[in-house]
């Protein structure tokens, strides 16, 4: 836009920060301009034009205060190397400051805040070293109820609230229509537990899909699939395939990203780290079921979709559900059970002997791999092989529960209590 100012001169305004310089000329001739022209020119409101025909300029820099500055000491303390916690990533760190202390922005906004401060940028540069994949993988879709993905995130040391480190295990189902995911937290990986956790995924989503694509686990394989052999799935893992009437299709060994879509969201996972030393085993139980739901009730960024109602239009395409009678065969049920004053719990008109401190304390008893598998808490008290005989004794317990007994010195004690035990067995076994 050319604006003349007399028969001699004209000035070249492009840009509101080119007003600046009729207003010199508009003093000294007494000159007036068209603000309307000159803001449709420039797409404006007149009201912009005139502020800056007075003079105004905007400013390069911005001072004004980021209200996740008073987040700072708390930013601080948790990307500190004497903090248990673990952050992989911005987006976790976001999260947690919005669930546990009310932070109120967006998560773009609080990234670009993270990068701009040196310290914790490079907390996160740091932590993604050898932890995040830079492969691609080629993108495929499956039709709806076709496939189902299945893996886990073993081996997590995760640090109660009560000072004690275990190690926890994270399964994974992954419906590949829907992206709709169940995880299921567990201290062991055994063969009965994966079989436990699948009838209980299965009955969430109503049915079965045609077939589960795993990786070369020992609960699943006999031997590996590999580029050159298709690999031996182990006999009781194929009863409960053919039990429940889908196809088991294991991934060639050492190519993860077929199955890309399970392994991704994994990630999310690491918001566990996020809450080291703050958390008993039960509240760990309810992060985990948190996780889950937030993530099947969120938009999933690559098909747009929120998982949970996507996967109303696949329940149409699952196998029918085994009958329960076949069911209840894979269930591990969890009971309570209370140690009496023989250091003894019951179990199906038997009795099974655990350490005498616990005499009074309920424990909980869980059956799988033909053992029993008593807690207490998340501490593992002791496993009994399941036998006929009413009387079952762990030599140690027995020794323990006599010395509470007897006051004869240890080398009696540990006579005695090997005499005891041969008796006890030769009486009360049923066999």
């Amino acid at each position: 836009m050319i604006i003349k100012t007399n028969v001699y001169s004209e000035i070249e305004i492009s840009t509101l920060e080119d007003l600046h310089k009729l207003n010199p000329i508009m003093e000294v001739n007494n000159l007036k301009v068209n603000k309307s022209e000159i803001a449709r020119e420039l797409g404006v409101d007149p009201r912009t034009v005139g502020k800056y025909l007075n003079g105004y300029i905007k400013p390069t820099t911005r001072n004004r205060k980021s209200k996740i500055d008073e987040f700072e000491p708390i930013i601080k303390e948790l990307l500190s190397d004497k903090s248990p916690q673990v952050f992989y990533y911005k987006r976790v760190l976001w999260q947690y400051l919005t669930d546990n202390h009310n932070l109120d922005c967006a998560q773009s906004s609080f990234r670009r805040y993270i990068s701009g401060k040196p310290e914790f940028n490079n907390y996160f540069k740091d932590r993604k070293n050898g932890h995040i994949s830079n492969s691609s993988n080629m993108r495929y879709e499956t039709a709806k109820g076709h496939q189902a993905q299945l893996d886990w995130k073993e081996s997590i040391d995760f640090l109660l609230s009560t000072g004690e480190t275990i190690t926890i295990n994270i399964f994974v189902l992954l419906m590949s229509y829907s992206r709709f995911r169940i995880y299921r937290l567990s201290i062991d990986k055994t063969q009965d537990i994966l079989l436990s956790f699948l009838n209980e995924s299965f009955e969430i989503l109503g049915g079965v899909p045609n077939e589960l694509l795993t990786d070369n686990m020992k609960t699943v394989m006999d031997a590996p699939r590999t580029q050159y052999s298709k690999g031996k799935v182990n006999n009781k893992f194929q009863q409960f395939a053919d039990d429940y009437g889908f196809v088991v299709r294991p991934c060639i060994a050492g190519r993860p990203n077929t199955k890309a879509k399970v392994e991704a969201p994994m990630k999310l996972l690491d918001e566990i780290r996020a809450y080291n030393g703050t958390l008993n085993f039960e509240e760990l139980h309810e992060l985990v079921a948190k996780l889950n739901n937030r993530v099947n009730s969120s938009c999933h960024t690559t098909t747009g979709k929120i998982p949970i109602l996507h996967l109303e239009k696949e329940k149409d395409f699952l196998f029918e559900l085994p009958k329960e009678q076949i069911r209840n065969h894979y269930n591990i049920i969890t009971t309570s059970v209370k140690v009496n004053l023989q250091s003894m719990i019951s179990y199906k008109s038997n009795q099974y002997s655990v350490p005498p401190e616990y005499i009074g304390k309920k424990l909980k008893l869980q059956v799988y791999d033909n053992q029993l598998h008593l807690h207490y808490n998340t501490k593992l008290v002791t496993i009994h092989e399941i036998k006929n005989q009413k009387l079952n004794y762990h030599y140690e317990h027995y020794l323990g529960i006599s010395s509470l007994t007897f006051t004869n010195s240890k080398l009696d004690m540990n006579e005695i209590a090997k005499n005891n035990l041969n008796l006890i067995g030769e009486i009360y076994n049923n066999e």
